[in-house]
């Protein structure tokens, strides 16, 4: 099981929020969003630590990765072994939930940057329906393999995309790109776009927080 920094709002949480952080942070890059979403059901916020690996474009030196970056040059360079191994190890975090009273329909699953790729990859597989599905600045990674490998549970799922103009890190292209994959295969993609280099802003705090309010599973 990953290590992980547990965040509660409120005695006997009706959502959980699995938030997994990009390329060489930890799980305490997001704790300081907790209060500015300004959700008022109490939530279980969950922030793994990503395992500390070797990473290529780090000169191989290690660092805390879900996977793998082999280079930028497309899907040939991407680690599909390293991305299904963090999935399998946040589709665990998943199962946890459920055994802890939050229904699978009360789950929602988050990630910026590799974290982001992880969670659309991870919930787009997962055999129960989960409530959405938080994709910032990030893209749908070993894509020509979701048609084959999707799950009809989260067919439905809504997920929520947001990119930076500036983004250097993962040019809006690539958001661009994957949000089109997406919706060709069906997936309705809550898409927004932000004057931003790779990060986050008040302005998309705003929005998460309002989306994550108007889903059913917030709704009780």
């Amino acid at each position: 099981m990953l290590d992980c920094i547990e965040i509660t709002t409120g005695d006997s949480p009706e959502l959980a929020i699995i938030w997994l952080h990009g390329l060489g942070a930890d799980g305490h890059d997001f704790e300081p969003i907790v209060p500015e979403l300004g959700l008022r059901l109490p939530v279980r916020f969950v922030f793994p630590h990503a395992p500390v690996r070797p990473v290529t474009i780090n000169g191989g030196m290690p660092m805390r990765a879900w996977y793998d970056v082999l280079g930028f040059n497309g899907q040939a360079s991407e680690d599909a072994a390293g991305i299904r191994a963090s999935a399998t190890a946040v589709t665990a975090l998943i199962d946890r939930e459920i055994e802890r009273g939050i229904p699978a329909e009360r789950i929602v699953l988050a990630g910026f940057s590799q974290g982001g790729a992880v969670a659309l990859h991870t919930a787009l597989r997962a055999p129960h329906a989960l409530a959405g599905v938080l994709a910032l600045s990030t893209y749908l990674p070993v894509a020509p393999t979701l048609a084959n490998e999707r799950s009809a549970a989260n067919a439905a799922t809504p997920i929520f995309m947001a990119h930076g103009t500036a983004d250097s890190v993962l040019p809006l292209r690539l958001g661009e790109s994957s949000r089109r994959a997406l919706e060709a295969l069906g997936y309705k993609v809550d898409w927004h776009v932000y004057p931003m280099a790779h990060s986050v802003c008040a302005e998309e705090i705003s929005a998460i927080g309002g989306w994550l309010a108007a889903l059913p599973a917030s709704r009780g």
